[in-house]
C-alpha cells in the first residue's frame, strides 16, 4: 500500500518523557486509522509505557529513566511508514428514543438545521459512524460520520447535569453521555445502552474502529 506522505504531523514534547503527534485539519478517518496502527507499533517496543490515540493526534509517553534523545525524528519517521490499520471493529446497534423528555434539544437542531425534527432523525439514523477514540469521560466515543446538514453548535452556556445515556450533536460530532455530567452538546435523544462499566471486560462498549448505527426505537 503506497502511503501519503502530503499530510506532516507536529510532534512537540510534553514535559520530559511524553511527546504529542498532532495532524493538521480536519481529522479523517483514513488518518484515524494511521493513528491507530502507528499505536500498535509504539506498545510494542519497550522504551514506550503508553500510546494513546486522540482525535487527530496520538501521545506518546516513554517509561521512565528511558532515554529521550532523537525519539521526535524517530516517531516522525514511524508515521511516515505507518499504513492505515484494516477496516474491523464491530458494527453496533443503538437504540434511541428521539425527541420529547428524552430529547429536548430535537426541535432546536431541526430548526437551526432547515429541518423537521423527522427529517433529523431520518438523517442522524441513516448514517455509519465510526468510532475515532474514547474521551472526555470514560466511555464516551467521539463519532466520525454525522451527517454535515446536522452540525449544530454547542450551548452557549452548557447544562449542569446531561443524563447518562443522552445521544447529543456537538458541532459536526454526535456521541452519547457514558454517565451524568455537565456538558453543551444538543442532546436529540436517550439511549438505555450502558456505555461503561468497571467490572465488565474490555469495560467500554464502544472501541476505536466499531461501526456505529443508531436506531430509532421511540420518537417523542
Amino acid at each position: 500500500m503506497s502511503i501519503d506522505t502530503s499530510s506532516s504531523p507536529q510532534i512537540q514534547w510534553l514535559g520530559n518523557q511524553a511527546l504529542t503527534l498532532e495532524l493538521p485539519p480536519p481529522a479523517t478517518l483514513e488518518g484515524q486509522r494511521r493513528i491507530w496502527r502507528l499505536a500498535e507499533w509504539l506498545r510494542a517496543l519497550d522504551e514506550v509505557r503508553e500510546a494513546v490515540p486522540g482525535m487527530n493526534n496520538l501521545m506518546l509517553e516513554l517509561q521512565p529513566g528511558a532515554k529521550t534523545a532523537g525519539w521526535p525524528a524517530r516517531l516522525r519517521k514511524l508515521w511516515q511508514q505507518a499504513e492505515q490499520a484494516a477496516p474491523g471493529g464491530r458494527v453496533v446497534e443503538i437504540p434511541v428514543r428521539y425527541g420529547g423528555a428524552a430529547g429536548p434539544d430535537l426541535q432546536a437542531v431541526a430548526q437551526h438545521c432547515g429541518l423537521t425534527p423527522k427529517q433529523v432523525i431520518t438523517r442522524h439514523t441513516a448514517a455509519e459512524y465510526t468510532v475515532f477514540f474514547l474521551g472526555f469521560q470514560p466511555g464516551f466515543a467521539y463519532l466520525g460520520g454525522l451527517d454535515p446538514m446536522l452540525a449544530t453548535p454547542r450551548h452557549a452556556t452548557p447544562r449542569q447535569q446531561v443524563p447518562a445515556g443522552s445521544v447529543a450533536i456537538g458541532g459536526s460530532q454526535t456521541g452519547i453521555y457514558p454517565a451524568a455530567s455537565p456538558g453543551g452538546w444538543q442532546i436529540i435523544g436517550h439511549s438505555d445502552l450502558v456505555l461503561f462499566d468497571p467490572e465488565r471486560q474490555p469495560p467500554s462498549a464502544l472501541q476505536p474502529g466499531d461501526t456505529v448505527r443508531f436506531v430509532a426505537a421511540e420518537a417523542a
